[in-house]
């Protein structure tokens, strides 16, 4: 994986979880607009808007970088509508860079083995 890919797997990965926390806030505030006076949806509405477009703009590049399969591409996107699914999404990109990285060290030892 070269350096662009990685940063673009790390930008999605660090966008991801404000998104998914800005989205459960916009959900709460939503909720409480309704019961009480308290109406803070518009300032988080455009917050969670902010980094909702954030997190789209990096899985395009995510995803045109990596070359995802549409499944792959797919399911990150669907992960970024559902309230908890901006966590999952870190976490599992998380874990795959961490594979790529224990591959990349791999893949060097056997070069310099040889």
């Amino acid at each position: 994986m070269d350096i662009k890919t990685a940063s673009s797997l790390h930008r999605l990965r660090l966008v991801s979880a404000p998104e998914a926390v800005s989205f459960l806030l916009l959900l709460v505030c939503s909720v409480l607009k309704r019961t009480t006076e308290f109406n803070a949806v518009p300032v988080m509405g455009a917050v969670h808007g902010v980094l909702f477009i954030l997190y789209v703009i990096f899985w395009l590049d995510a995803w045109n970088r990596t070359k995802w399969e549409a499944k792959t591409a797919a399911f990150y996107f669907v992960l970024s509508v559902l309230p908890f699914g901006g966590f999952f999404a870190e976490r599992k990109l998380k874990r795959a860079a961490e594979d790529e990285v224990i591959a990349s060290r791999a893949r060097r030892e056997s070069v310099v083995d040889a």
